[in-house]
């Protein structure tokens, strides 16, 4: 079950009349996903011309998901996700928005979920491939529900990649954040920074502070 998995309107009989229910529903379903707040950015964009804003999501100007230097709180997204289920959610912060997917390996991957396009909402759709895939109706982008790679469409990034874990009890929580691209490791390493040094250099990223024992060794 995804949370594309609405009831269809009819559109009439027949191949295209199907088609166009699928379409519909979609846009429906990343309206969902849409609060107002977030129609009036969008519509601000517009306003101001879609190359603009297209350009201006595509060079870094407006927010990205994942900006914060400093690590998140963990958030919980949900008491349990079984494999073919999705769960849209807010995380880092109140305006971010992101969704969860239980892919049906048993793989938990979360992402931004704001096409890197236009910044529309973006979809799971279980029943496309072995996957499913990431979709966004407004403009037809297609990502890959495994990476968040682009695989079609418009969007000119990958989703930003939203770091997932699984507690003993089963629950599902958000721990960090990843820019669009951005590698594993270069992002945990740019939030844990200062604040969690003994992480930082289990890690080995790069100038994490050794532990106080090896230094006093040292001197």
């Amino acid at each position: 079950m995804s949370v594309t998995e609405q009831p269809a309107p009819s559109s009439g009989p027949g191949p295209d009349g199907d088609a166009a229910a699928d379409r519909l529903r979609d846009r429906i379903s990343a309206d969902s996903l849409t609060t107002r707040r977030d129609y009036l950015r969008i519509v601000t964009t517009v306003s101001g011309g879609l190359a603009i804003g297209g350009i201006g999501v595509a060079a870094g100007i407006l927010h990205r998901h994942g900006d914060s230097e400093s690590l998140p709180q963990p958030k919980k997204v949900t008491d349990r996700l079984s494999p073919g289920q999705s769960v849209a959610f807010r995380y880092p912060g109140d305006e971010d928005r992101a969704v969860a997917v239980r892919l049906g390996d048993g793989s938990l991957v979360g992402y931004s979920a704001v096409c890197t396009h236009l910044a529309c909402g973006v979809l799971w759709r279980e029943d496309r491939g072995p996957d499913g895939e990431l979709y966004c109706p407004c403009h037809e982008g297609v990502f890959d529900a495994r990476t968040g790679e682009v695989t079609a469409g418009p969007p000119p990034r990958p989703l930003p990649k939203v770091f997932l874990t699984e507690r003993p009890d089963g629950s599902v929580w958000a721990v960090a954040t990843a820019r669009s691209g951005e590698p594993a490791k270069d992002a945990l390493c740019r939030q844990f920074g200062d604040d969690h040094p003994a992480d930082a250099a289990q890690l080995g990223c790069p100038g994490a502070a050794r532990p106080k024992a090896a230094e006093s060794r040292r001197t």
